[in-house]
C-alpha cells in the first residue's frame, strides 16, 4: 500500500519535514547507542541520566531545561542541585519518542514522518515543551506538521490514526484521533471521480494488514475509482478508531449501503470464523494475534461506549477482543433495512451467542434479522445451542426471530402511512404486509428448518408444534414441507403415543398436500389411521372437483389442449424407470379409488339401514298411547284403587283367622254351582 511506516517526508513544504533548533548550548555530532543506553557524541561529560522504560539516556541538563517544563519542574521539586538521574516511566511514545525530543533539544535535525509524528506530539505535550520556554518549541512545530501535512493526506491520516493505538489517552485528549477521523471521513465521502491520491483498494483475497505486503494503487484515468475504494485502508484500524471513522462518515451523509458493506468487510477481516467455509482463516488468525499484541496490551483509552457483556471466569484475550469487535459493529450498523445482508447478521448473531455478548445488543441484532428474515438461508439458521440446552440447535432463537418477523409484518401492514413520517430508506422495499411472498418464503424456510432439527431426539413435541404453528395458515399454499418435517420427526421419535402423533399431525392441513405427498402419506405406517383417512378423502375430493371442472368446460374453450402433445413428448423423453414408476403410482391411485368407492358403498348401505330403523322407531312412538302395555297398566292401577277401598271398609275383619279365609271361597263356589 505505502512505502513503510518509517517513510520520510523529505521534500514537504513544511521545513522539508525536518525539525531543527538553531539554539543549543552543547555542540554534538549526534547520538550513539551503546547496548541499552544512548550517549551524546560530545567532549562534555553528561550530567543527567534520563530513564525511559528500559533505555537510559546520558544527556546534559541545560538543553533539556531550556525546552522542557516537565524536566525543569522535576529537578526543581527535588531540592537537590546535584540530582543527576530522573525516570520518565509513563512518557507516551516510549524511548523512540523521547530520543527524537532529545535530539530536537540539542538542535539535531529530526525527520518527521506519519509514523512518528503522533508519538512525538504526545511526548512534547508530556514534556511541556511549550512556547513559554522558547519560541518555535516542539509542540508548535509538531502541531503545525499535523495540521498542514498529515491531515491533507489520505495515507498519512490513516497511518497517524493507526499509530495512535498505543498513545491512549494522550492522542484522544490532544484531538489527534478526532481530527484524523474527520479527515478520513471527508476524503471517503468525496466524489470518486475527483480522487487523485493513492489508495489500496479492495483485494481479491482477504489479507492481513502487513505493511510490507501492501502496495499502492493509484487511480488511473482509464479505470474509474470504485465506490468502495476506501474499505481496505480503513479496515486496518483498531475497532474503536474504526467506529470513530464510520460515525464521522455517517454524519457526512454517505449511503447506508456503502457503510454496511464497509462494516461487513471489516468483520470478515477481523473476526475469524465469520466467513463461510473457513475462507481466510489463516489471515484472520494472524490479524487477531496482531491486534492482541499491538492493541490489547496498551488499550487504556479510546472509545468506551460499548455495553459490557457477560464476563467469563477466565476469558482469553482473543475472546475479549472479538466480543468488543462484535459489540462495536452491532452498535454502528445502519438502521436501514438491507444495509447489510441477512446472512451476515445471522453469522454475527452466531458469534455473539458463542462469545456471550451483552443481551441488549443480542436482542437488537435479533430484531435486525427479523426485519429481513425472508432473505435467510437454512445453513445460516442452523445455529448451535451455546446455553447448555438439551437440543442440538437453538430452536428458541429461531422462534424469537420468527416472532420479530411477524411483529414487523404486522406493524407495516397496520400503518402504511408510517413511511411519510420516517426515513424513506428505512422502509424502502420493505412493504411486505401487502405482499405475501415474504411470508411464503419464510414458511418454506421454517419447514426446511423443522425437517433438519426434527432429527434431534431431544427436541420436544411442544417446541416443534409451536414453531410450526407460528405462521398464519395463509403463509403456506402447500404443506408438503411441513409433512416432510412431521414424517422426519416421527422417524426420530418412534416412542410417541397415539395421542401425541395425532397432536403432531394437527399442524398439517391434509387438503394442502400434493399428489405425491398424498401417495406417500397413504402408505405411511407412522401416521395415525385417522390422518390417513383424511388424506384419502381430501384426495378424492380433489379428483372429483377436477373432473367436475373438466366436464363443465367447453372443449372449444379449453386452454390445456395445446399442452397435450407437449406432455406426450415430455413423457416419451423421460427415462423408462420414471415411466414405470409413474405407471405403478397410477395403479396405486386406482386401487385407492376402488377402496374408497367400496367404503362409500358400505356407508350408503349402513345409512339405509339406519333410516329403516329410524322409521320403525317413529311408528312405535306413535302407537305408544294404545299399546297393550298401556291398557294393562291402567287395569292394574284400577284394581289397586278398589283393593284400597275394600281394605278401608272391612278394616275390623282383617283379624279373622286363616280357616275363615279358606272357607270363604268354598262358599262362593258352592253358590255359583
Amino acid at each position: 500500500m505505502w512505502e513503510s511506516e518509517n517513510e520520510s517526508v523529505r521534500g514537504r513544504d513544511y521545513a522539508n519535514g525536518v525539525l531543527s533548533s538553531s539554539k543549543h548550548g552543547v555542540k554534538t555530532d549526534g547520538f550513539e547507542l551503546r547496548g541499552q543506553s544512548w550517549y551524546v557524541a560530545t567532549d562534555i561529560p553528561s550530567d543527567l541520566q534520563v530513564q525511559v522504560g528500559d533505555v537510559n539516556f546520558h544527556l546534559h541538563k541545560y538543553p533539556l531545561l531550556s525546552r522542557s517544563g516537565k524536566i525543569n519542574r522535576l529537578i526543581y521539586e527535588s531540592h537537590d542541585p546535584d540530582l543527576n538521574k530522573i525516570a520518565l516511566e509513563d512518557l507516551p511514545g516510549g524511548p523512540e519518542a523521547f530520543e527524537l525530543a532529545a535530539k530536537f533539544c540539542y538542535g539535531i535535525a529530526v525527520d518527521l514522518t506519519a509514523g512518528n509524528i503522533s508519538g512525538l506530539r504526545c511526548a512534547a505535550e508530556y514534556l511541556e515543551m511549550t512556547e513559554d520556554l522558547e519560541e518555535g518549541n516542539l509542540i508548535f512545530k509538531t502541531e503545525a506538521f499535523l495540521s498542514y501535512v498529515v491531515l491533507s493526506s489520505w495515507r498519512d491520516s490513516i497511518l497517524v490514526l493507526k499509530s495512535c493505538e498505543k498513545l491512549s489517552p494522550w492522542a484522544e485528549n490532544l484531538q489527534i484521533v478526532r481530527r484524523c477521523s474527520e479527515s478520513i471521513a471527508w476524503k471517503a465521502c468525496a466524489n470518486p471521480k475527483g480522487i487523485k491520491w493513492a489508495y489500496t483498494g479492495r483485494p481479491t483475497k482477504v489479507s492481513s494488514p502487513k505493511w510490507n505486503d501492501l502496495k499502492d494503487s493509484s487511480p488511473s484515468r482509464n479505470q474509474p475509482v470504485p465506490p468502495d475504494w476506501w474499505f481496505e485502508d480503513v479496515s486496518i484500524l483498531r475497532i474503536d478508531h474504526f467506529v470513530r471513522v464510520i460515525t464521522a462518515i455517517k454524519v457526512k451523509g454517505m449511503r447506508f449501503e456503502l457503510i454496511g458493506a464497509s462494516i461487513m468487510h471489516y468483520a470478515a477481516k477481523w473476526l475469524p470464523g465469520l466467513i463461510k467455509d473457513g475462507q481466510g482463516q489463516g489471515d484472520d488468525t494472524s490479524i487477531s494475534s496482531n491486534s492482541n499484541s499491538s492493541g490489547s496490551s496498551s488499550w487504556k483509552g479510546g472509545l468506551h461506549m460499548i455495553v459490557a457483556g457477560t464476563k467469563d471466569d477466565t476469558p482469553s484475550i482473543q475472546s475479549k477482543d472479538q466480543r468488543m469487535i462484535i459489540e462495536s459493529l452491532i452498535s454502528i450498523i445502519p438502521p436501514q433495512k438491507d444495509s447489510v445482508s441477512c446472512s451476515f447478521l445471522l453469522r454475527l448473531l452466531r458469534m455473539a451467542n458463542m462469545l456471550k455478548v451483552a443481551p441488549a445488543l443480542v436482542t437488537e441484532l435479533e430484531k435486525r434479522v427479523g426485519m429481513q428474515f425472508e432473505q435467510a438461508t437454512l445453513a445460516d439458521l442452523l445455529i448451535p445451542s451455546y446455553n447448555k440446552s438439551e437440543t442440538l440447535y437453538d430452536v428458541d432463537l429461531v422462534q424469537r426471530l420468527l416472532e420479530h418477523f411477524l411483529v414487523q409484518e404486522q406493524t407495516e401492514s397496520s400503518s402504511p402511512s408510517r413511511q411519510s413520517f420516517t426515513d424513506k430508506h428505512m422502509y424502502e422495499g420493505a412493504q411486505r404486509g401487502n405482499n405475501p411472498n415474504a411470508k411464503m418464503r419464510v414458511a418454506r424456510l421454517v419447514d426446511s428448518y423443522l425437517t433438519e432439527v426434527s432429527r434431534d431426539r431431544n427436541l420436544s413435541l411442544t417446541k416443534f408444534q409451536v414453531l410450526a404453528e407460528a405462521l398464519p395458515e395463509s403463509a403456506r399454499t402447500c404443506d408438503d414441507g411441513l409433512y416432510r418435517a412431521i414424517d422426519s420427526y416421527l422417524k426420530a421419535h418412534p416412542t410417541l403415543s397415539e395421542h401425541e402423533r395425532k397432536r403432531l399431525c394437527r399442524v398439517m392441513d391434509c387438503q394442502k398436500l400434493s399428489i405425491d405427498a398424498c401417495m406417500h402419506a397413504a402408505q405411511n405406517e407412522r401416521l395415525p389411521l385417522r390422518v390417513v383417512v383424511q388424506v384419502l378423502f381430501s384426495e378424492q375430493v380433489k379428483i372429483s372437483n377436477a373432473l367436475a371442472n373438466t366436464t363443465l368446460k367447453d372443449p372449444a374453450e379449453t386452454q390445456y389442449q395445446p399442452l397435450i402433445p407437449n406432455r406426450k413428448t415430455l413423457l416419451e423423453g423421460t427415462p423408462q424407470s420414471f415411466q414405470e414408476g409413474w405407471v405403478a403410482a397410477k395403479k396405486d391411485i386406482n386401487t385407492l379409488k376402488f377402496e374408497l368407492e367400496s367404503v362409500k358403498t358400505k356407508y350408503l348401505v349402513l345409512q339405509n339401514d339406519m333410516e329403516n330403523l329410524q322409521r320403525q322407531f317413529d311408528k312405535m312412538s306413535k302407537q305408544k298411547q294404545t299399546s297393550a302395555w298401556t291398557s294393562g297398566w291402567k287395569k292394574l292401577s284400577k284394581l289397586t284403587k278398589m283393593t284400597t277401598v275394600e281394605n278401608q271398609d272391612i278394616g275390623p275383619q282383617i283379624s279373622t283367622t286363616a280357616e275363615q279365609t279358606r272357607k270363604a271361597p268354598r262358599r262362593w263356589r258352592n253358590s255359583i254351582s
